[in-house]
């Protein structure tokens, strides 16, 4: 099989990739520098033959011997929390980063796959959102260096496509579920469950009619599989489509957890998309993907997964120390 290159491996989806990539019979190289992502995430792997781990900042030059057939480009802070205190670092995966890791596909004669988001839609006027919707991003707002990174990420690499003739597929994830996230880390599915298991009420921003499509970790890492695998160098709405509102999945919470916690209220924070939601068509007719893993049995499993951990997990209230970078 090939060898792959996957950034961002130590984070939770590239941890995820690089399982599916080794059980498909591929040569692993993780790549992270470990400013979000946990090397608990992959210590299961390293006893694995087919796995080699760089710690290394794509933003900076990337040197890997040998051979590569496959880069999937996975590093970049994914959540508020993150991105909204080291900006500019954000801002240097998404641009540097990928420009980085497509002067290495094209050295290596290798197909790269780069990970854009929903964010690149912003808070949208269309509903569903379609690949052909160019989305509605407030450039200079709060999440701007997130939004703006993903679209500039997307650009570079069609660029690389057109220009150089290199092979690429660009996948836009919409929101993924799953073992592994950081229980504090802001987004709001481990959000509620680390306040029901806190004994603490949950917190809505906004009135909760604002809606997610939440989508399950191993569904997410079969379409980006597929996709890779395809002839598709178009962007490709990878999540699931049952949309529920922040105010019904705050009480889904509640009932999985057999908590008796009441729903707070706070402002929503600038910017923040009222809805969210992929329309998968092409997905569907191009890989033969759709999700098959219920949001009831994802969730039974993903909070198993928090109830397993230490309990000083649940009141870090920082997952790392961000002063290092702050001014990078």
């Amino acid at each position: 099989m090939g060898r792959v290159l996957i950034t961002g491996a130590a984070g939770f989806l590239g941890s995820h990739l690089c399982d599916r990539f080794l059980a498909e019979g591929h040569e692993v190289i993780g790549m992270d520098n470990l400013i979000t992502g946990d090397l608990k995430n992959l210590e299961h792997l390293f006893k694995e033959e087919r796995f080699e781990f760089y710690h290394h900042d794509v933003s900076k030059f990337i040197h890997v011997p040998g051979d590569l057939d496959y880069i999937l480009h996975f590093a970049s802070p994914a959540s508020p929390i993150d991105y909204l205190k080291i900006p500019i670092q954000t801002l240097k995966v998404g641009s540097l980063g990928t420009h980085n890791c497509l002067g290495l596909a094209r050295a290596k004669n290798a197909r790269i796959l780069v990970a854009s988001t929903s964010e690149i839609y912003g808070d949208p006027h269309v509903h569903p959102q379609t690949e052909d919707y160019w989305g509605n991003v407030n450039p200079v707002g709060p999440r701007g260096v997130y939004d703006e990174a993903k679209r500039f990420q997307e650009a570079m690499t069609m660029a690389y496509h057109t220009y150089h003739g290199l092979e690429t597929r660009i996948v836009r994830i919409f929101n993924t579920y799953g073992p592994r996230m950081r229980l504090n880390d802001g987004r709001v599915l481990p959000a509620f469950i680390g306040q029901a298991l806190r004994g603490e009420d949950l917190t809505v921003f906004g009135d909760g009619s604002q809606t997610r499509s939440f989508c399950y970790v191993d569904d997410l890492v079969e379409g980006i599989y597929r996709l890779l695998m395809s002839d598709c160098a178009d962007p490709v709405n990878v999540g699931n489509p049952d949309e529920i509102t922040i105010g019904d999945f705050a009480e889904e919470i509640i009932k999985l957890t057999g908590t008796d916690q009441k729903v707070i209220y706070k402002d929503l924070p600038k910017d923040d998309p009222t809805q969210r939601r992929p329309d998968i068509t092409k997905a569907r007719e191009i890989l033969g993907w759709e999700p098959k893993v219920s949001r009831a049995e994802g969730l039974k499993i993903t909070y198993e997964y928090f109830k397993s951990l230490p309990e000083e997990e649940l009141y870090k209230k920082e997952h790392k120390d961000f002063t290092d970078y702050s001014r990078k």
